[in-house]
C-alpha cells in the first residue's frame, strides 16, 4: 500500500498552510450579486451566495477570500421566502444541497420525465451529472442552504432551451 505525503506549498510552513484552509464567518459576507443576471430578469430569481471553498458555479470568476478548491466547492446559499432557483443543469459535477433552515421544493426533470420534493432542516439531495435540476423556498422565511459542487471549477451550468435565461449572455 502507498502512502502519499503531502506538504505545504512552496514558501509556506505548517501554520501557514492550515490558516490559509480557514475561512470564518466572520470574514465572510453574502453576495447578492453572483446571480443577479437571474434576479435582473426576474425577481423571483433572487439568492445570494456566500462562499467559503473556490466560487461555486454561479460564474464568479474568483473571490480572494475563499479557501481555494482543490476537488470541491462549498458555498452557502440564502433563498428569500418565494424565491427559486431556476431549473438548471451541471454537465460534468454532481452537486449537493443540504438545508439548514427553511422549507423548499426540490425539482428535477430528465427525458420528459419530472420529480418534486419538499425538503427541510438538515434534509440532503445529491443531484446527478446531467439532470435539470432547482428549488424554490416554499416557506415563509429565508430557506439557508449548503451548496456543495464537485469541482475546482465547474462548467457554468446551462438551463432548459425554452426557459427564458438560456437566453441571457453572461
Amino acid at each position: 500500500m502507498s502512502t502519499a505525503t503531502y506538504q505545504p506549498p512552496a514558501g509556506m510552513n505548517l501554520s501557514q498552510w492550515m490558516t490559509s484552509r480557514v475561512a470564518t464567518r466572520a470574514t465572510r459576507r453574502y453576495d447578492w450579486d453572483a446571480l443577479k443576471f437571474q434576479a435582473d430578469l426576474d425577481p423571483k430569481y433572487r439568492r445570494a451566495q456566500m462562499r467559503y471553498v473556490g466560487t461555486g458555479a454561479t460564474g464568479v470568476a474568483s473571490d480572494e477570500n475563499t479557501v481555494p478548491a482543490e476537488h470541491f466547492t462549498f458555498s452557502t446559499m440564502i433563498l428569500p421566502a418565494g424565491a427559486e432557483g431556476p431549473l438548471h443543469i451541471h454537465t460534468d459535477v454532481e452537486e449537493v444541497f443540504f438545508v439548514l433552515r427553511g422549507r423548499v421544493k426540490l425539482i428535477a426533470e430528465l427525458n420528459g420525465e419530472s420529480w418534486e420534493m419538499e425538503a427541510g432542516e438538515r434534509d440532503l439531495i445529491s443531484w446527478p451529472v446531467g439532470v435539470y435540476r432547482g428549488v424554490i423556498n416554499i416557506g415563509d422565511e429565508e430557506a439557508l442552504m449548503c451548496v456543495i459542487v464537485g469541482n475546482a471549477k465547474p462548467v457554468t451550468p446551462t438551463y432548459p432551451p425554452s426557459h427564458p435565461l438560456a437566453q441571457i449572455k453572461r
